[in-house]
């Protein structure tokens, strides 16, 4: 690969991922309108097409107001901190066998695992440095949330590091050419998908913002383009788990027909438009309920998981 290329693959890959979770805003509250029976946007542009973009000319000229009492540089260092790691993890999925920025690293499940687990620092650190008690609770919900199911988003990726015997994600993508990762690691897709919504904070799972109780959690302070920035690394989140669940469980760009990018998209989209129903239909459950259901439940289903296609692979194939 030329270093040209290389660098059109990254400009274009985080061009895309910006545009992408800029437009999930407006798919999302479309897609909340049409399942819970209201309009949604409909007043910017056809459709409300360009809500997303009058969104981001308001938080432009918003008052970027930092509080008095805020740690100032630790407060400004948070947003950027949490939109870093997510596009950072953009970085080894591979969108097709011939387009990725880092596709072909040997430990991209690792890497990916990296970037999740450093983007606690920016809800902790943005709560902290705001020197206000509702955005440190915020902040020490997601901590506690986001630790607790990385050690189960990271247990579900085992039997398929296991079925695929590399951590590559090219690698995994091929090694479902006969039949994708879903059907025999059922427990884990289930549990990766559970631990990437609590990642990102989604809807059941949002307990770090929790309004009722913290106003809006961890980012109460901000306003302006950091809490933009903020905003736009939740919903970049929303793409790359749903990227990663296409890639680890649905085959990636794998498919009849269709050119291999199509296919990506449509898994992708499709993940993406799962998540969102779970928005308009789940409840949010009590913190403690969230918790217990992870310890309780999440890592007996993942250890089981690991045992069971263990002992699947030395049965239907031993060594020698």
């Amino acid at each position: 690969m030329t270093l040209g290329f290389g660098i059109l693959e990254i400009v274009v890959s985080l061009a895309a991922m910006l545009s992408a979770a800029a437009g999930l805003t407006w798919v999302e509250r479309r897609l909340l309108g049409f399942w819970q029976d209201r309009a949604g946007p409909n007043r910017v542009g056809p459709f409300g097409a360009l809500q997303a973009v009058a969104d981001g000319i308001k938080l432009l000229f918003k008052q970027d107001w930092i509080p008095p009492f805020a740690d100032r540089g630790v407060f400004i260092l948070a947003p950027a901190a949490g939109m870093a790691t997510v596009l950072l993890g953009f970085a080894v999925i591979p969108v097709t066998a011939g387009w990725s920025v880092a596709g072909h690293l040997n430990v991209g499940i690792l890497f990916f695992l990296a970037m999740t687990s450093l983007g606690v620092y920016s809800v902790v650190l943005g709560g902290w440095a705001s020197n206000n008690k509702f955005a440190l609770l915020g902040g020490m919900r997601a901590a506690a949330q986001m630790v607790s199911y990385e050690v189960f988003m990271g247990l579900s990726l085992l039997g398929t590091v296991m079925l695929a015997h590399s951590f590559s994600l090219v690698d995994i993508v091929m090694a479902q050419s006969r039949v994708w990762f879903i059907v025999p690691q059922f427990l884990g897709f289930v549990t990766f998908l559970l631990a990437g919504i609590a990642e990102t904070h989604r809807l059941p799972f949002d307990l770090p913002e929790g309004e009722n109780e913290l106003g809006a959690g961890f980012h109460t302070e901000y306003s302006g383009m950091k809490f933009g920035m903020f905003f736009i690394a939740e919903y970049a989140g929303i793409v790359l788990i749903a990227s990663m669940i296409t890639t680890l469980f649905l085959g990636g760009w794998l498919g009849p027909v269709l050119p291999p990018v199509v296919w990506f998209l449509l898994k992708t989209v499709a993940t993406i438009c799962f998540f969102i129903l779970l928005r308009a239909a789940l409840p949010r459950p009590r913190y403690d309920q969230l918790m217990a259901f992870g310890w309780k439940v999440l890592l007996p289903v993942c250890l089981l998981n690991v045992a069971v296609t263990g002992a699947a692979i030395l049965v239907f194939s031993p060594l020698g």
